[in-house]
Order: structure tokens, then sequence, then C-alpha cells
């Protein structure tokens, strides 16, 4: 059986992001769950990264850039959203952003509906033994 990736970390941002769809609900901009996000990770000490530039290459040059919404204790990537449901891109961006950074773990988090929803997606290139 495998082990869950980070499972301390991803509960508690998670956590973070139950509770600033509490407070804010389902009705904002995606900047403004990504500001109030930072100021929970803030408060409760959490190492984090907002908006981090990652050079997309091809055959070792830079053929563009990308930004992650936000780094996570160096650990675990975390994209917002705020669709009515997640698309198959949305899942395949963070893949993307997973193996780029060589990262186990990413969380997509929906803050459009009525209650929370988040997906965990796991880089599919690192095996979890």
């Amino acid at each position: 059986m495998a082990k869950l990736i980070e499972p301390e970390l991803s509960y508690k941002i998670v956590g973070i992001c139950f509770k600033v769809h509490s407070e804010l609900g389902c009705r904002y901009q995606e900047k403004y769950y990504q500001k109030a996000l930072e100021i929970e990770f803030k408060n409760q000490g959490l190492k984090h990264e907002k908006e981090l530039k990652v050079d997309l290459n091809y055959k070792n040059e830079k053929i563009g850039r990308y930004f992650l919404d936000f780094l996570i204790d160096g650990k675990i990537v975390l994209e917002i959203k705020t669709a009515n449901y997640f698309h198959k891109d949305d899942i395949k961006q963070v893949v993307s952003y997973l193996k780029s950074k060589n990262l186990p773990l990413g969380i997509l988090v929906n803050f459009k509906k009525d209650q929370l929803q988040f997906k965990r997606i796991i880089n599919p290139e690192i095996s979890n033994n």
C-alpha cells in the first residue's frame, strides 16, 4: 500500500483553504483568494512562495516562463481556481508544474462553488515508495 504524500502539510493547506472559503464565500476573483491565503499562511507560520517564476525549457533552452500560485514549504504546489468545475487542463497544468519542479504533490483548489473543492495531484514521474 502506498503511503500518503505529505499528509500533515497537505491537511494544513487544505484547512487554510477551507477557512478562507468559509470567511469569503464563493463570489470573488482568484486574486482575492490568493491574497487571503497569503495572509493565513503568514498568520500560521507556513513557509510559502507566491507567484513563483518557473522557466519553461526545451532542449536546455529557455522558451518561456509561467507562475505557480504558491509553493508551500518548498514541497507542495497549490494552484487556485475560481471556475464552475475543474477542467482537464487545470490538472494537466498542475502536473506540468510538478514535473518542472520535480515535486511529488500538488493541490488544486476551486473557490467558486458553495463548498470548497480540492484535488490532490500526484507527479506521475515520482515513485511513492
